[in-house]
């Protein structure tokens, strides 16, 4: 098994998670949030995917599909064009609201295939290419794809755990 393959397979499990994350929750159950100081399950998966769709977009020279292909404007939050999330206060959390799972899912399906066709056309040597100079090492495509989905994960689980808690309180 190759390198990318086993990133394909990881980035893979992230839009499994996803998709089964958001699935039958309504606008409601994705923009709650248990306190004033935590994440809704749509901030936690839009996070995720616009962490990936900078980072990724970023690594192999490509357009960030939250803006080539209008994601900015059908989410309509009123934030930075490039926002990611990073650092959000509790007020800018809020403002990811969205009217479905779909609006979530479509996003993250779209960054998910230009993802996908950026790994496919990975070489090991093309892995060990320096991607940013600002850390001390230098970041690596192959440490930066691994960081994306590592942060990926524990934001998925994060939503899902929330999910769990909000469907433990109706019951």
């Amino acid at each position: 098994m190759y390198a990318k393959d086993i990133l394909i397979d990881g980035y893979n499990r992230i839009q499994e998670e996803v998709h089964a994350t958001v699935e039958g929750l309504g606008p409601d159950e994705l923009g709650a949030r248990p306190t004033p100081d935590t994440n809704s399950i749509a901030w936690l998966v839009w996070h995720l995917t616009r962490v990936q769709d900078d980072h990724v977009a970023d690594a192999f020279g490509l357009d960030q599909v939250w803006l080539s292909q209008d994601w900015e404007k059908r989410f309509g939050l009123g934030l930075p064009r490039h926002d990611t999330g990073y650092g959000h206060s509790p007020a800018k959390v809020a403002k990811v609201r969205v009217d479905s799972g779909e609006m979530l899912t479509g996003y993250y399906d779209a960054v998910h295939a230009q993802t996908l066709d950026a790994l496919r056309g990975l070489t090991a040597k093309d892995l060990e290419r320096v991607v940013d100079e600002h850390w001390d090492p230098p970041v690596t495509l192959g440490v930066r794809l691994v960081s994306v989905l590592s942060d990926d994960l524990q934001h998925v689980g994060q939503a899902a755990y929330l999910r769990g808690l909000l469907q433990s309180a109706i019951s």
